[in-house]
């Protein structure tokens, strides 16, 4: 969750010490989000993933989304993409995020999507790193090709992460999906199977992928507010239907904040490519949004582990 100001996008002409300086919409985009929630007929809870600087600043906000039975998310302090950060660096960022958020709802934050799904195969180290700081899962691999982020070759559903059984990335090839295990204590022990394994929740770190559907071999998105603009509304609707009726598995979707603004602020100084994935189509998100919460069900992030 982070205010209009603060996206990808317009990173290259909005500089972070600069944002102070720009009208805060994040409040008011939010509780429309909040709203079309509790209207949805099924009434579903999400994850937000804040950032600290907003929470810093909007620390009500915060803590209405978790009295009204939402998850609260650690999103970075600074909405710094990963691969610009040191290890050292993205762990200050993090940690530092991580504490505001506690503080402010008084539990303890399990889950983390980085700034522009900045997860790569080149910062797969960021992980072990999450591990260490004590979240139990994340969300920020998008396993596609993009010019800004994108992990290809990367798992499209929900698996496992042992950070004590050898080389992160060799595990991929492999993957441990979410859906293989069962919780030790439902598991028989006269007659195991093969088909589903231990999980030690100490132990437990899940990585949930954003949902992507393979035609003829490739990766397409389509699952996020981006998406959901973009292209119409039946390519959201075929994606989700897919996975969840052929594959059985559970779709991430992600929207964000300003994406329901009709009087989002122009960025002239932008480019062109900004723009246009930044404004089209931004009157139709709501009820596109809307339509999507009437049909399917959905769910924090942590009520899957």
């Amino acid at each position: 969750m982070e205010d209009y100001f603060q996206i990808h996008a317009f990173s290259d002409v909005i500089h972070p010490k600069d944002w102070d300086s720009f009208e805060p919409r994040v409040e008011k985009n939010t509780h429309q989000i909040l709203d079309i929630l509790d209207t949805a007929p099924s009434k579903p809870r999400a994850t937000f993933f804040i950032l600290g600087w907003v929470a810093e600043r909007q620390s009500g906000l915060v803590k209405e989304i978790h009295s009204r039975g939402h998850e609260v998310a650690c999103h970075g302090y600074a909405h710094q993409c990963i691969f610009k950060q040191t290890k050292k660096e993205f762990k200050e960022d993090v940690k530092r995020a991580k504490g505001i958020l506690e503080n402010l709802i008084g539990v303890g934050v399990i889950g983390y999507r980085a700034p522009t799904y900045s997860i790569t195969r080149k910062t797969f180290w960021a992980l072990e790193i999450l591990f260490e700081l004590g979240f139990r899962y994340d969300s920020s691999i998008f396993p596609i090709k993009h010019d800004v982020y994108g992990f290809p070759k990367a798992p499209c559903f929900p698996f496992y992460i042992d950070f004590t059984n050898g080389d992160i990335l060799f595990q991929l090839k492999n993957p441990k999906y979410i859906n293989q295990f069962r919780k030790p204590e439902k598991v028989n022990r006269r007659k195991p199977s093969n088909n589903q394994q231990d999980l030690t929740p100490d132990a437990c770190f899940i990585e949930f992928p954003l949902s992507t559907i393979t035609v003829f071999g490739c990766s397409l998105p389509f699952c996020g507010g981006g998406y959901l603009r973009l292209f119409p509304y039946w390519y959201t609707r075929w994606g989700v239907r897919n996975i969840n009726r052929n594959r059985r598995e559970p779709v991430v979707f992600y929207i964000h904040p300003w994406e329901l603004d009709s009087e989002f602020p122009k960025i002239n100084s932008a480019s062109l490519l900004s723009k246009f994935r930044t404004y089209v189509n931004l009157k139709e998100t709501a009820r596109r949004f809307n339509r999507l919460l009437s049909e399917f069900r959905f769910a924090p992030l942590a009520s899957m582990i």
